[in-house]
This record gives C-alpha cells, structure tokens and sequence, in this order.
C-alpha cells in the first residue's frame, strides 16, 4: 500500500500488504458496487476487471457455480486442442509444486473451460464447493474477477487475490494464471493456472507459472519445427520433378519447402480444404494434393483460365439479391447480405475502382468511415476473392459484369440508404 494526500488516489495490491490495506481493499470495492467513490482502488487491472464483471451483470453475491460440459465434450475438447500433447509438460512443471504447496494446478481452453486439474487432494475437494472443476466456466462474464477470466481478456499473467475476486464466495482462494499461445500464429490455446487457500499465496508464483507456460510454448515451437522438417523431407523429391511453380505447406499453411517462386512464410488455406482444382486468393487457380502432414500446391501458370469469367449481380428481386458467377469450372450463385449488395453495386457503377474513402462515401456518405468499408470488403472477399482485385478495390481485369435491375427503378434495394443506390434510383425515376 502506498499513502499519498486526500486528494490522491491510494492503489492496493491486496496481495500480503498487510491487514490494512487489505481492509482499505474491501472498502474499495464495496463502493465500487455501490458506485461511490473512495480514495482507495486496486491495481489497475483488477480495476479494470471489476468494471467489466459489473457491465456484465456479474451478481457478486452470487455462486460460482456453472453449468459443466457433459464428459464427451470434455474428451473432445482435450482431444481438439494442442494443449493436450503438452500435458505431461505441464505436470511436470506445475502439478507436484502446487501439491506440494497445497495447490491445484488449472488448465482451461481458450474460452475459460476447465479440461485438467491436478494437485493437492485437499484442495481439490475444497474446489469442488467454488465449482472449479472438469467442465466448468472461469471466464469473467461467469464468474467475475478471477485469474483464469481476467487472463483470458488480457492476455498476459494475471494474480488475483482474496478481495480482489469479484465475487464474494472467491475472497477465500488466491490463484496466478498465464496464457499459452500456439506459436505457429500466436492463437490463444488457453490458461495455465495455480490456485489454492488464501494463506497458500506467494509473490513468486506467478512468475513460476508464466515460466511453465513460456516453456510450453517453446515445446510446441520445437514440434512443429520438427513436422515442418518431416514434412520437407517427402516434399523434396517431389518438388524436383514438379514444373512450374509449387509449394509445399502443412496443414495451417505454414511453408515447408518451395520451387519455381519466392518463399512466403504462410499461405492462406481455406478452413475445409480438399484435394482437387482450388482458388487461392494469393495464387489464382491451384491444384491441391495431400502430403503426410500438409499439402502439395501446385500454382496454375499465366492467366487462371478457370477463373469466372462473368459475373451477374441480381438485384431484381428487392428482397433477395444475389451474384451468379459462370465459367469454365461451372457456374454457382450466392445471396447476398444488404451491404454486400451495396458493395458490389457500387463497384459494378465505377469499373475504374474505387478507394477505401471513395466506398465510404458511396456507402455512408462518410468518407471517414473506411474502417467499416475494409472490414466489410474483406468478409466479401473472402467468398469472392477470383473475381475482385484491390488497391484499389474493383473487379478483376477480363471479368464481365452485368447488373440486372429490378423492373421499376425505385425498387432498387428499396431499404438501402448507401447514397450510390439513392442516385440511381433517382436517375432511374427521371428518365
């Protein structure tokens, strides 16, 4: 604890600073609960923790119970994540520490659900009564402030102790969590956590588990290293007889070996990729085969002769607009959300392309408004990325476009507010 003048505000750590501040601790927060104000806070993160548990209209007089996962989806989340291989790393690091230190070791997937738990027999039966058991929920929109929640939202390691908890029934436990993250893409995996009785707490353990969680990262760096490296040997010989350009990648598109083109560090994949004829939105037209542990990527050379070649934007029906792309593949259609109407209407009117700014405004009138515009084109480029092109935005070069109208002009897209589509319905009520 640290005093200052009347005017300042006192910051408790609550974490062994004595029975003074650990009373000015629950003094702050019961004020905060009370929306009072009060020269004492607490740590800026917890701080910060509280006010979300409060907007979540987290009860802090309530149980820490939640609904558990049935006993098939907790083997099938243990079995879907990379956290499982790790598990004997984990015990090994933590589990006969917290034992020890009467402790339980906690580890959580990236949504605050509890798949493990290991350590002291004791208190793992005093767990049970704060349902911190297999299947349970300890993100902080269930549970208010706690270690594994409030990691989970700030992604770095995070002690919380006694009064720090948001809820009351928690005042009695101290826990430190980290998070562990796959380090392939820096995707959250999930928690690591130790926690135990209030009088258990010491300042050194958060830095134990944070080191645990580093080392299992470093365990899973030096796996996928070593797949990467079983993956370039079978794709060595083949790559050598491959004309043209190719790739060697595994199954999250990270490169393992390359011929005939400049190394990148990761393709995009589809999330349900199969063998066969695919566009890639990097590559244009590619064939796709398996290897033992990724995928043989073979790029089409010259223009991508399959890409549609025509592309008609259906806007007669006000109700249910859609896009009909045809070429040499085939031909397939798909409905449209409004904006995605608007977008491509606006695209089809200015073939020339247009900016981020200039979208905005034929949008939203806005020009400002661009964050909205990329966030929206990259959703749609995600279903259409063969025929649209960028910087600027427009259609693909070579790709026809036709927009068909409904039969009166004022019934196109009658609810849309974009300004692009209220000038043409105007023009079309003048002529």
């Amino acid at each position: 604890m640290t005093s200052a003048g009347s005017a300042e505000v006192v910051r408790v750590t609550g974490q062994g600073a004595g029975p003074q501040a650990a009373r000015l601790l629950h003094r702050a927060r019961e004020a905060r609960l009370a929306g009072e104000r009060t020269p004492a806070v607490p740590r800026a993160e917890i701080d910060a923790s509280w006010d979300r548990a409060v907007r979540c209209g987290v009860d802090p007089d309530q149980s820490p119970e939640s609904e558990l996962l049935e006993a098939d989806e907790i083997e099938h989340r243990r079995h879907s994540t990379a956290l499982g291989e790790l598990m004997p790393l984990l015990r090994a690091g933590l589990a006969s520490i917290a034992d020890a230190a009467r402790q339980i070791m906690v580890v959580t997937d990236a949504e605050g659900r509890v798949l493990w738990r290991q350590g002291n027999a004791g208190v793992l039966r005093r767990a049970h009564d704060i349902c911190l058991e297999e299947g349970a929920a300890w993100s902080e929109a269930a549970t208010g402030t706690n270690a594994i929640g409030t990691a989970l939202v700030d992604r770095v390691p995070v002690q919380v102790h006694s009064a720090e908890h948001f809820i009351r029934a928690l005042h009695q436990w101290t826990c430190a969590a980290a998070p562990v993250r796959d380090p392939r893409d820096g995707r959250l995996l999930g928690i690591v956590d130790i926690s135990g009785p209030a009088s258990t707490f010491h300042p050194a353990t958060l830095a134990l588990v944070d080191s645990v969680a580093r080392l299992a990262e470093g365990e899973l760096r030096t796996r996928h290293l070593a797949e990467i490296e079983r993956l370039r040997s079978v794709a060595a010989p083949i790559l050598c007889r491959v004309g043209g350009r190719a790739l060697a990648v595994d199954v999250h598109g990270r490169l393992a070996a390359v011929t005939g083109m400049a190394p990148v560090d990761r393709l995009p994949l589809p999330k349900s990729l199969r063998p066969g004829r695919v566009w890639l939105p990097s590559l244009g037209m590619c064939q796709v085969d398996p290897l033992p542990g990724g995928w043989l990527v073979r790029v089409g050379e010259g223009p991508a002769e399959d890409v549609p070649r025509r592309v008609v934007l259906d806007l007669s029906r006000p109700r249910t607009p859609a896009v009909h792309l045809t070429g040499p593949l085939g031909n397939r259609t798909q409905r449209l959300s409004p904006r995605h109407a608007e977008l491509l209407f606006a695209l089809a009117a200015h073939r020339d392309g247009r900016t981020a700014a200039e979208l905005a405004r034929d949008l939203f009138g806005d020009a400002g408004r661009t964050v909205t515009v990329r966030a929206e084109i990259s959703r749609l480029r995600r279903r259409l990325a063969e025929v649209l092109a960028h910087r600027p935005y427009r259609f693909a070069d070579g790709v026809e476009v036709e927009v068909v109208h409904p039969d009166h002009g004022a019934d196109l897209l009658p609810h849309s507010m974009a300004p692009v589509v209220a000038e043409a319905r105007r023009a079309a009520r003048a002529t």
